[in-house]
């Protein structure tokens, strides 16, 4: 039986990202993981999170788990989620200034203070509710339509050096990327485990995934 890992550091919903892991592949074995060995042992790892940047990253250097993120990250199937995109990058404004995993180079900034739409309406901060996604080939875009709609909560957003590495941008009122990844990583800023049918449709994409490009 196939198995997933998903890293638990203390923050974010884990069982909504478990149960909708499971909902998308009823044979595949999830697991909620906090150590380094049943995160290694699994044959993909999911890597979620909510909240500050540098709650995150202390969290893992304490935990020593991010050590355990890069090793996995560089070496089977991983998704990130959120902040667990975020975290992918070098660093963060956020905290004004947070070191990050550095695993794909690039930065993480925050939304303008006063956004307005088209029309001059205040747009709040968080972004939070559902827009569209315009893909950039990969495998776990299959068989979902490309601008489809994904589930959002966020104040910050990845802006990575290399644009090889943007599989996903959205709008909000000016692009942004949304999707990142590398090699046998991918990681996207909207939640699937809430996109209903087409984040479940990512989920079992990601399930089914071998980490090729």
């Amino acid at each position: 039986m196939s198995s997933v890992a998903v890293i638990d550091y203390g923050m974010g919903n884990l069982h909504s990202i478990a149960k909708a892991l499971q909902h998308a592949d009823s044979r595949v074995k999830v697991v909620l993981a906090s150590d380094s060995a049943s995160i290694l042992k699994a044959d993909r790892i999911v890597f979620p999170g909510v909240g500050g940047m540098r709650d995150c990253m202390q969290a893992l250097t304490q935990t020593g788990l991010a050590d355990t993120i890069i090793q996995a990250a560089t070496s089977k199937p991983f998704l990130g989620i959120c902040l667990g995109m975020q975290a992918l990058l070098s660093d963060s404004e956020e905290n004004q200034h947070t070191d990050c995993l550095g695993l794909i180079p690039g930065h993480v900034v925050r939304f303008p203070q006063k956004l307005t739409d088209k029309a001059g309406n205040t747009l709040k901060i968080p972004h939070m509710g559902w827009n569209q996604v315009k893909q950039v080939t990969h495998p776990l875009w299959r068989h979902i339509p490309d601008n489809s709609r994904f589930y959002f909560v966020h104040s910050y957003y990845a802006v990575p050096d290399n644009p090889a590495h943007v599989f996903g941008r959205s709008e909000y009122p000016e692009p942004f990327v949304c999707a990142i990844g590398k090699d046998n990583l991918f990681a996207v800023q909207f939640h699937p485990e809430k996109s209903q049918k087409l984040g479940l449709q990512l989920l079992k994409n990601f399930l089914n995934w071998d980490g090729s490009l």
